[in-house]
C-alpha cells in the first residue's frame, strides 16, 4: 500500500513540476514531509540554487518544535520560520510546490504559517 501511494504521489509531483518553476524574484517553495518531520526549501530553478532551507530539526527552532503538540503545529512553526528567513533576504512572494502531497493537514498548516509570516503565494 505504501509503495502504491508513493508512486501516485510521484506521478502527481511530475505533473506539478511541469508547470511550477522558481525564478530569482519568485522562488519555488518546495515542501517535503517525512513520517515525523517536515522540510522546506526556497529554490531558484533558473540557477539551480537553494536560497533558504528549513526543517523541524533546525537547532534555532528546536525548543518551539518540541513544545508543540502534534505534527501540524510543528509544521506551522516551520512555516513561520521560513517566512522570517525569507523576509531577511527580501523575498516576499514565491510559488508553492506541494511536491505531490494533498493540500491538507501538515502541508496546509505549513502554508498557513508561511502566509502568517508574510510570504505571498
Amino acid at each position: 500500500m505504501i509503495v502504491k501511494n508513493n508512486n501516485s504521489r510521484l506521478r502527481s509531483k511530475v505533473k506539478i513540476r511541469k508547470t511550477v518553476s522558481g525564478t530569482p524574484e519568485r522562488p519555488r517553495l518546495s515542501v517535503y514531509r517525512s513520517l515525523n518531520n517536515i522540510y522546506a526549501q526556497l529554490i531558484n530553478d533558473v540557477d539551480g540554487v537553494t536560497i533558504i532551507s528549513v526543517s523541524s530539526l533546525d537547532k534555532n527552532i528546536t525548543d518551539a518544535v518540541n513544545a508543540a503538540n502534534g505534527k501540524t503545529a510543528k509544521s506551522k512553526i516551520v512555516g513561520l520560520e521560513l517566512a522570517k528567513l525569507a523576509a531577511e533576504k527580501n523575498i516576499t512572494t514565491c510559488v508553492f510546490d506541494r511536491n505531490g502531497y494533498r493540500y491538507h493537514g501538515r502541508v496546509k498548516s505549513f502554508a498557513d504559517g508561511a502566509r502568517e509570516g508574510g510570504l505571498k503565494f
